[in-house]
């Protein structure tokens, strides 16, 4: 067994949860345990023992306090080694053993590659061979084919699945709850792990494969988090965060964004947050 404990946060998506510990249990590496911080309506129910211990820790919560919700998994992980992985992504049978070889070297961040699945990709009776015919790689964030490659772009660090040596996230401060609600923990967790000399690696070769669920673009039904969230991490770190989903919203007339202000001016209608719900085939 490794010294690899799972985290993962989960909000009403019972299948995608169950299909993330199906893939834990196909694992290579069999990880100490998998904690869970429970979000949903209705309390998630999963089998206390399936080859491995599984912690549930309920976090009553409005929206999606992101930051929070991983802090608190991170406090009931026993491993040396902490992987969070979303409860949208299946891990594949390397990652949790490939994980805990790469930061037994390296004191580092370490993002794992993901394919993106589209609609009805994930049979009852599905492979990982399937899974990776099937995925997608993300249009911006480039993998190496195999190995560790340092990014230098600390903003491109993605929370989807990642690894990080316990201690190291201690002594970082975990994320900073300070972001409360959805947007830019990640990139402001990843700015700070810059600041304090842990680089940012990719590790290519799929590590998950993320399942496909329905989104919006731009997501304006986090318009206040991300407004809130994206003026105190320019108050932080003098750039702007989410910049893309920022110039949609200033295109809605939702925003003014400028070089050093970001002027709230409206919140969107229901309708503009309906009309940015995308095709269910959409995968990004």
């Amino acid at each position: 067994m490794s010294g690899v404990s799972v985290l993962t946060l989960v909000k009403n998506r019972p299948t995608h949860l169950g299909r993330l510990v199906e893939g834990l249990q196909r694992s290579r590496a069999t990880p100490l345990e998998l904690v869970i911080v429970d979000m949903s309506d209705d309390p998630v129910v999963v089998e206390p023992f399936c080859g491995f211990p599984v912690t549930v820790v309920r976090l009553s919560a409005d929206g999606l306090p992101l930051a929070q919700a991983r802090n608190l998994a991170a406090r009931h992980a026993r491993g040396s080694v902490l992987l969070f992985l979303d409860v949208d992504c299946i891990p594949s049978r390397a990652l949790v053993g490939r994980l805990q070889a790469d930061l037994a070297d390296h004191d580092a961040l370490i993002c794992a590659q993901v394919g993106y699945l589209g609609p009805d990709a994930v049979p009852n009776s599905w492979t990982e061979e399937g899974l990776a015919e099937a995925s997608q790689s993300h249009p911006v964030r480039d993998f190496p084919t195999s190995g560790l490659r340092v990014e230098d772009n600390a903003g491109l660090f993605w929370s989807l699945t990642f690894g990080i040596r316990r201690d190291r996230f201690e002594r970082l401060g975990g994320f900073d709850e300070d972001f409360t609600g959805y947007g830019a923990e990640d990139t402001d967790f990843g700015f700070r792990c810059r600041e304090a000399g842990v680089p940012l690696m990719f590790a290519g070769g799929l590590g998950s494969f993320h399942q496909h669920h329905g989104v919006y673009d731009p997501p304006l039904q986090h318009y206040e988090d991300i407004v809130r969230n994206a003026l105190r991490f320019h108050q932080r770190w003098g750039v702007w965060p989410m910049e893309g989903w920022l110039k949609c919203f200033e295109a809605l007339g939702l925003i003014v964004l400028q070089e050093e202000r970001l002027i709230r001016c409206r919140a969107p209608t229901p309708d503009e947050i309906e009309a940015a719900r995308q095709p269910f085939n959409v995968r990004f």
